[in-house]
């Protein structure tokens, strides 16, 4: 690694961090789950007999499984104090776990439903398995609901999600709102729970009710006021490295968006074979009062596309999300690692975070370098410092060590540090940093690997 531009020393206040709802949302969370067994022991009398064993237990994983379906649908209907305040990376792990719950608790529920069901009278198990599907109310649509949801499962693991494309594991994902839907009325239908109960099935009916408002209100009236207001559309695409493109957005009032340096927008392009896509994007400048701009490298045939766009395309965007923003930072010492494409919200940090700001910028050759001049002129303007490094002759790569950081960074142990960049190399990176000495919670990441 070498040194580009020297760092000037300049005095900054200690910054102020916000502290993270992270724990108290999990906290409400499991709270929620040890009320739904409240109210399952609530309305319980004595067990008796094995048939009564299973079928309690399959009640508890049925009433679960309901309401880790609401949480699931709440985690997918980016509330703001979700993406913003502990980062679209980890809700998103949030609601991957979620779906897991879900579907092994609906799993559990149905199997040990139908068990005890036939344990009670006396019934062969398939013949008690149809007499269930056919025979009770609302159950043909909850059977249905099931299908969907396992199909959604299926889809979203990730072998699976790699082969089926982006797009198409997209649109499946969507179907959980059609599970749920018909998987709703049964559980007040056959729910001994809510039956003679008023109070529990008006909390049931306020949960789905509330879970419902958060995504029309997060996912449909949201977006429509941002684009009814702001009117985007493309003024302009650059080549910055063999295949990595800028594209600059216009719009009115932009300030009104509230996009700060370090976070993304979902970018919808309205023009042939990219209008039925949604992909995140970050800001790879801040934002400026008429215009934000993203830098995206060519992966794939929507990234490809994105390269051809033409000026005064209509765009449809959503958001601000991520926490990857100047909040996190304890120290006013910075660290910015960003390798390949990951330079883009880095890049916007490098210019707007306050204090003592190096950044080290992995690539392959000077060639691959997208932004390379701006960073150096940013650097120039507030005595930063950019560190790149390139393979050396032969294609070597540079190794990035606890050693090869600690040397490059005085007194990297007291520095926050931002992180991006492909999930191989973040994880490296981020494990010779806690090797340096870097604790945990300075460490600053978003990625999406689920």
């Amino acid at each position: 690694m070498t040194t580009v531009y020297a760092r000037q020393k300049t005095r900054h206040p200690e910054p102020v961090r916000r502290r993270s709802p992270a724990g108290p949302v999990l906290v409400a969370l499991w709270g929620g789950a040890a009320a739904v067994i409240a109210l399952w022991w609530h309305g319980t009398g004595s067990v008796v007999g094995l048939a009564g064993w299973l079928t309690g237990a399959g009640r508890i994983a049925g009433l679960l499984c309901g309401y880790a379906s609401a949480v699931l649908i709440a985690l997918m209907a980016r509330v703001p104090l979700l993406e913003r305040g502990i980062g679209a990376d980890r809700v998103a792990r949030w609601h991957a776990m979620a779906g897991r719950y879900t579907i092994s608790l609906l799993v559990v529920h149905a199997v040990l439903t139908v068990l005890g069901y036939a344990a009670q009278d006396g019934s062969p198990i398939p013949d008690e398995a149809l007499t269930v599907v056919l025979d009770y109310p609302e159950m043909l649509k909850a059977t249905a609901g099931t299908a969907l949801l396992c199909a959604v499962g299926i889809v979203s693991v990730r072998a699976v999600r790699r082969r089926a494309g982006h797009e198409f594991w997209y649109y499946v994902h969507l179907l959980t709102y059609a599970a749920v839907f018909l998987s709703f009325g049964h559980q007040l239908a056959l729910g001994s729970d809510f039956a003679g109960d008023p109070p529990a099935r008006a909390a049931w009916y306020a949960l789905y009710s509330g879970t419902a408002a958060l995504v029309v209100w997060f996912r449909i009236l949201t977006p429509i006021r941002l684009n009814l207001r702001h009117r985007l559309r493309v003024d302009s695409v650059r080549e910055e490295a063999p295949g990595v493109h800028s594209v600059v957005v216009r719009g009115r009032r932009l300030p009104e968006m509230g996009a700060r340096p370090g976070q993304f927008l979902r970018w919808r392009f309205l023009t042939p074979g990219l209008r039925w896509t949604s992909t995140p994007y970050s800001l790879s400048a801040p934002p400026r009062p008429d215009r934000l701009r993203i830098t995206v490298k060519t992966l794939g045939d929507h990234s490809a596309a994105v390269s051809r766009l033409r000026p005064g395309t209509r765009v449809w965007a959503e958001g601000p999300y991520g926490a990857l923003t100047a909040d996190r930072r304890t120290s006013s010492r910075t660290l910015l690692v960003a390798g390949g494409v990951g330079i883009t919200p880095l890049r916007a940090l490098f210019e707007t975070l306050p204090g003592d700001v190096t950044l080290v910028y992995r690539a392959r050759t000077a060639e691959d370098l997208a932004l390379s001049g701006e960073l150096e002129a940013v650097a120039r303007c507030r005595g930063a410092t950019v560190l790149y490094a390139l393979n050396g002759p032969h294609g070597r790569r540079p190794e990035i060590t606890a050693r090869s950081l600690r040397a490059a960074v005085p007194g990297l142990e007291a520095h926050d540090v931002y992180l991006c960049g492909p999930h191989g190399f973040a994880q490296h990176v981020y494990e010779a940093l806690r090797g340096a000495g870097v604790p945990d919670r300075r460490i600053h990441h978003e990625s999406f690997e689920l």
